[in-house]
């Protein structure tokens, strides 16, 4: 267990950093070390072969002057250079590393000097992997058809490296040593501004000392304010629900108190009974909602986190012709006119929330009107193409301030009409919940004393 908790521990930022540039400094004196040698190498042997070429020429053009024979060569002899003469025919005529040159293999076969013979100079080199060493040669074809070749030896790239390999060592432990001076200092320099970032995480954004960090920055403030906001509603809406039931509870109570102890008269027990059954019912309305938005709630989720959320194609006309008939005998209750015209329009969405969408709507409607007065249910496709649902009453209306808060939780414009009535204070917010889910979008005319028109348009498919 204890290992697996081991695994699961965050890495260190600054142990990262600090390895990253210890390995960055390591790699680049290697790379350096090695790219230098290999061009001074380059270099120098390019250097040797121009030397050995002048060198050629000059021998070349003081042998032939002189018309001596080829032992006159050894003039020319010295302790870093080895001169050879060579017959056409690839034989050695002369060698400054031996007195008996017919002694020597035939050199017929040596690319400098087929290349010599062909072309009047020839260069080659040779390396020897057992001794560490590298040996150029430069013929040049003289005028008698003879071939002078110069050969110098020198040190191949390994060999010049094992030299130096303990100075490079040393240098790289000094580099290694720097390296984790400056990474411990650099690492350091750049995680402290984040520390303290953190330890500031109420005004984060202000204060970002990288520009990577922004949108974490922004990530953990929005999380924070909607923690802070989900917790006030949260609170809000302990302390509205605990509201809301004590008050038919507490009402409930009374009268079976009353009952229970034989306080009530005879003739005042229907009366009693009829005061608990509403109330009961009006809990029962208040549960009902609260569930049906933690169904709601529980569904955005769903749809935020991209898992499925099924949706069937409405027929909105059929839709309001059945939430109309449905409605009829409220309105008739309260003295109220529903009409409904319903003109083809067909969305995809959930039937059932649309249903209940449309019933809220129009159950305000009916709630918040006048005797006499009437409620119109509408829907279909808009000029832009975009279906919508329109309920419209000509009742008292929401004063302009209300507005913005009407489809808040447990909000009421009018708290003594809406206890009258048997109002929740949670059918709007219901009602925007849904038109959330479906995309939708609600728009809200009133006006205190004339009506209140609400829209809601869907996108367009």
């Amino acid at each position: 267990m204890s290992d697996q908790n081991a695994a699961r521990r965050p890495r260190s930022m600054a142990r990262l950093l600090r390895s990253a540039l210890i390995l960055v400094g390591i790699l680049s004196v290697l790379l350096s070390a090695f790219g230098a040698a290999f061009l001074f190498h380059r270099a120098f042997a390019e250097q040797v072969d121009r030397d050995l070429a002048r060198t050629a020429a000059a021998v070349a053009a003081g042998y032939e002057e002189s018309g001596d024979a080829p032992e006159a060569l050894t003039r020319y002899d010295s302790s870093d250079l080895r001169l050879t003469l060579i017959a056409p025919d690839g034989s050695v005529l002369f060698d400054s590393l031996t007195a008996q040159p017919d002694s020597l293999p035939n050199h017929a076969d040596r690319p400098e000097v087929i290349a010599a013979l062909q072309n009047g100079s020839g260069a080659s080199v040779r390396r020897s992997a057992t001794l560490g060493m590298e040996t150029h040669y430069y013929a040049l074809r003289l005028s008698d058809g003879t071939v002078l070749r110069l050969a110098d030896e020198t040190s191949d790239v390994w060999s010049s490296y094992n030299r130096v390999l303990p100075v490079l060592l040393v240098i790289c432990l000094l580099i290694i040593v720097l390296a984790a001076v400056l990474a411990a200092a650099i690492a350091r320099w750049m995680v402290q501004p984040i520390d303290r970032m953190a330890e500031h995480l109420d005004t984060i954004e202000a204060d970002v000392p990288y520009e990577e960090l922004i949108p974490l920055a922004h990530t953990v403030q929005s999380d924070r304010k909607l923690r802070e906001d989900n917790e006030t509603i949260r609170r809000e809406f302990t302390a509205n629900v605990s509201h809301e039931l004590k008050t038919p509870l507490t009402s409930i109570s009374g009268y079976a108190e009353l009952i229970e102890n034989g306080m009530a008269r005879p003739e005042d027990i229907p009366a009693f009974g009829q005061r608990i059954h509403k109330e009961a019912k009006r809990m029962i309305a208040l549960v009902s909602d609260i569930l049906q938005l933690s169904e709601l709630d529980g569904m955005s989720k769903q749809a935020e986190t991209s898992e499925t959320v099924e949706f069937v194609p409405v027929d909105l006309a059929a839709l309001t012709k059945e939430v109309a008939g449905n409605m009829t005998m409220n309105a008739r209750r309260a003295y109220i006119t529903l009409q409904y015209s319903a003109a083809p329009a067909m969305v995809r969405g959930s039937r059932d929330l649309l249903s209940e969408l449309l019933t809220n709507l129009c159950d305000n409607a009916i709630r918040y009107n006048r005797p006499g007065g009437h409620v119109d249910l509408s829907c279909g496709v808009g000029p832009d193409g975009c279906a919508f649902l329109c309920v419209e009453d000509n009742g008292i209306g929401i004063p302009q301030d209300a507005q913005d808060r009407v489809f808040e939780r447990f909000y009421r414009v009018d708290k003594s009409r809406s206890k009258a009535t048997g109002g929740t204070g949670l059918g709007l917010a219901i009602v925007k919940h849904i038109a959330v889910l479906h995309g939708a979008k609600i728009e809200l005319k009133s006006t205190v004393g004339t009506g209140t028109a609400v829209r809601v348009t869907f996108p367009k498919e």
